[in-house]
């Protein structure tokens, strides 16, 4: 005896909301999403580090609540304590994030929406200290923006550039997530494919 009423159900067309960005725009802001995630990372635990053993009592800013608090720590505690070249490269990497925090505020905080005039740019609408903001962008601008970020990421782990990442390896260097799935034959999922096939 065959469930109609299951029956129907099952074959009802699921509905759901379409945000209206390109797949080209939904990749770059979650690359944004995912840099940025990384960078707010590795300046907490960079920062962590400078407490040594005084780690189980820190100041209020490190419950991770709020980025800009834990960045204006990073800047007292690591990039003030650098010198040379290094303390200028983590300066401007400083000054850089500054700059960019916004527009990654206004993607990941923002009400999203495209223009009516100009459909290439989409925007992003907040509320801030009762005032109305808008950002736009096009794809080359959060391509820009994806890029940048990384360039960010890469030197607040590497200010001394060749040298360091020359030091890490001396280490025993840094293995990938990739490299290490297919160490372990455990391949990651890229594009609906798994990738990379250890067994072709």
């Amino acid at each position: 005896m065959t469930d109609n009423a299951t029956k129907s159900e099952d074959s009802r067309f699921d509905r759901a909301h379409y945000v209206e960005l390109s797949d080209v725009e939904l990749s770059y802001i979650g690359h944004i999403v995912a840099q940025w995630g990384a960078l707010e990372s590795e300046i907490f635990l960079q920062t962590l580090q400078t407490f040594g053993e005084q780690a189980q009592v820190l100041p209020k800013v490190m419950n991770n609540m709020q980025f800009s608090g834990v960045l204006e720590l990073w800047k007292e505690r690591v990039v003030d304590q650098c010198s040379g070249e290094k303390k200028k490269n983590l300066e401007r990497q400083y000054s850089l994030i500054h700059h960019y925090h916004d527009y990654r505020n206004a993607l990941v905080h923002g009400m999203w929406d495209w223009d009516r005039a100009s459909p290439a740019k989409i925007k992003t609408t907040r509320i801030r200290k009762r005032e109305v903001k808008s950002t736009h962008f096009t794809v080359s601008d959060l391509q820009d923006l994806s890029l940048e970020i990384a360039r960010i990421n890469f030197n607040i782990r590497y200010p001394r550039g060749d040298e360091d990442l020359a030091e890490l390896i001396n280490k025993g260097g840094y293995i990938s997530r990739l490299t290490t799935s297919l160490l372990l034959s455990q391949p990651v999922e890229t594009n609906g494919e798994v990738e990379p096939d250890s067994h072709d």
